[in-house]
């Protein structure tokens, strides 16, 4: 036992928000965590045109359940495929581009009222994605930006519904 003498003037933090502050701490490390590694793969990954295409295809036949992770997995690829384009100064194949976004988050949203198999999985990949598009927003200008803006608005709202889905099971 210590000779120290307890010291009663200390505040005691409550079990309730000790737990709270536990979360709040793991939350904001693995919103931290999650976009840094998702940047590390997505520059290794340059999926072809084909590699879309096939992901389309996919998506478009799969069950119901699984439309939406498939979905949010091709609106992954083709905002980094958009980065890309803003990039390297190809603004008008970027906004082709962020509207097919827009046309998959839409699919998204109406497959959202399936059971969906992997919602968890969809909406933390929609995290990382609206993350990186907001980062690609500071590249953009002008009428560009407003289609960027538009396009992370909607995404923005789509992973609010998939957030709501992951709670409710």
């Amino acid at each position: 036992m210590s000779s120290l003498p307890r010291c009663s003037c200390r505040p005691q933090l409550n079990p309730r928000a000790a737990l709270l502050l536990a979360c709040l701490s793991l939350a904001s490390a693995l919103t931290l965590a999650i976009p840094a590694h998702a940047s590390a793969a997505d520059k290794d990954s340059n999926p072809t045109p084909q590699a879309l295409a096939d992901l389309e295809q996919r998506a478009n036949q799969a069950k119901p359940r699984e439309q939406c992770f498939l979905y949010t997995e091709l609106v992954h690829e083709m905002t980094e495929q958009a980065g890309r384009q803003i990039s390297s100064g190809e603004t008008e194949q970027a906004a082709v581009t962020l509207k097919q976004v827009n046309r998959y988050a839409h699919l998204i949203h109406l497959n959202l009222a399936h059971d969906t198999k992997q919602v968890k999985n969809a909406e933390m990949l929609m995290r990382s994605t609206t993350y990186r598009l907001g980062q690609f927003l500071h590249l953009v200008n002008g009428d560009d930006q407003k289609t960027v803006q538009d396009t992370l608005i909607q995404l923005d709202q789509i992973n609010e519904e998939l957030l709501t889905q992951v709670f409710q099971h």
